[in-house]
């Protein structure tokens, strides 16, 4: 199941911190990206991280996201949706 997490900023912290945990993030980020668990990620024009994940469901996704270094530290969290397969072109045939 593709899963779409959006980044939600709750804290910051000093520079010195945040660039420790970033680089510990971004590793985080990059081991997931090669077990294909995160499949795309983006920032939004403020700086967001949006990812795509495949997982079996919400919940191992919620599992999954709740270990990234910046949610452990309570500076971010993810809004999630499940992403279903569009079936609006079953109404073009009958």
């Amino acid at each position: 199941m593709k899963i779409l997490a959006i980044e939600k900023e709750l804290d910051s912290t000093n520079s010195m911190i945040q660039n420790e945990i970033f680089q510990e993030e971004a590793k985080h980020v990059y081991e997931l990206y090669q077990k294909e668990i995160i499949r795309e990620i983006y920032f939004t024009d403020t700086k967001n991280a949006i990812l795509i994940l495949e997982c079996k469901d919400k919940y191992e996704a919620k599992s999954i996201l709740n270990e990234f270094p910046l949610v452990k530290t309570g500076m971010i969290d993810f809004n999630m949706l499940e992403l279903h397969s569009y079936t609006g072109y079953s109404r073009l045939f009958k």
